[in-house]
Protein backbone atom coordinates (compact mmCIF):
# COMPACT_ATOMS: atom_id res chain seq x y z
CA UNK A 1 0.00 0.00 0.00
CA UNK A 2 3.28 2.63 0.72
CA UNK A 3 4.62 2.11 -2.67
CA UNK A 4 1.39 2.21 -4.34
CA UNK A 5 0.63 5.62 -2.36
CA UNK A 6 4.19 7.20 -2.60
CA UNK A 7 5.53 5.64 -6.11
CA UNK A 8 8.39 3.24 -7.00
CA UNK A 9 11.40 5.50 -5.87
CA UNK A 10 10.81 5.12 -2.32
CA UNK A 11 12.95 2.95 -0.49
CA UNK A 12 11.09 0.90 2.51
CA UNK A 13 12.93 -0.69 5.19
CA UNK A 14 11.00 -3.90 6.95
CA UNK A 15 12.29 -4.98 10.21
CA UNK A 16 11.45 -7.79 12.75
CA UNK A 17 12.14 -10.48 9.83
CA UNK A 18 12.28 -13.60 10.48
CA UNK A 19 13.07 -16.44 8.15
CA UNK A 20 10.42 -19.40 8.43
CA UNK A 21 9.94 -21.24 10.82
CA UNK A 22 11.64 -19.39 13.60
CA UNK A 23 10.44 -17.66 16.57
CA UNK A 24 9.30 -14.35 16.98
CA UNK A 25 11.58 -13.77 19.85
CA UNK A 26 10.46 -10.28 21.69
CA UNK A 27 8.74 -9.06 18.09
CA UNK A 28 5.15 -8.60 18.22
CA UNK A 29 4.91 -8.10 14.80
CA UNK A 30 7.34 -10.24 12.05
CA UNK A 31 7.01 -11.27 8.63
CA UNK A 32 8.69 -13.95 6.69
CA UNK A 33 11.70 -12.50 4.03
CA UNK A 34 9.71 -13.92 1.09
CA UNK A 35 6.80 -12.39 2.79
CA UNK A 36 8.47 -8.85 3.07
CA UNK A 37 9.86 -9.04 -0.70
CA UNK A 38 6.40 -9.96 -1.59
CA UNK A 39 4.74 -6.83 0.24
CA UNK A 40 7.46 -4.69 -1.71
CA UNK A 41 10.36 -3.92 1.05
CA UNK A 42 13.45 -2.87 -0.68
CA UNK A 43 15.88 -3.72 2.04
CA UNK A 44 15.31 -6.44 5.21
CA UNK A 45 16.23 -5.86 8.83
CA UNK A 46 17.07 -9.49 10.07
CA UNK A 47 19.22 -9.93 13.39
CA UNK A 48 19.09 -12.50 16.21
CA UNK A 49 18.26 -15.24 13.51
CA UNK A 50 21.67 -14.36 11.82
CA UNK A 51 23.47 -13.49 14.79
CA UNK A 52 22.40 -16.10 17.23
CA UNK A 53 22.63 -18.86 13.99
CA UNK A 54 24.99 -21.87 14.71
CA UNK A 55 26.29 -21.05 11.10
CA UNK A 56 25.38 -16.91 10.39
CA UNK A 57 26.75 -17.63 7.18
CA UNK A 58 24.49 -20.36 6.23
CA UNK A 59 21.44 -18.87 7.87
CA UNK A 60 21.90 -15.62 5.73
CA UNK A 61 22.57 -17.59 3.03
CA UNK A 62 18.94 -19.21 3.50
CA UNK A 63 17.37 -15.64 3.59
CA UNK A 64 18.89 -15.09 0.73
CA UNK A 65 17.89 -17.71 -1.14
CA UNK A 66 13.93 -17.35 0.54
CA UNK A 67 14.24 -13.83 -0.30
CA UNK A 68 15.54 -14.50 -4.29
CA UNK A 69 12.79 -17.34 -4.98
CA UNK A 70 9.87 -14.84 -3.60
CA UNK A 71 11.39 -11.84 -5.67
CA UNK A 72 11.07 -14.42 -9.13
CA UNK A 73 7.18 -14.38 -8.84
CA UNK A 74 6.93 -10.99 -8.83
Amino acid sequence: MVRKSLGPNLVIVNPGVRPAGSGKDDQERTATPADAILAGASYIVVGRPITKANDPAKAAGNIVLEMEQASKTL
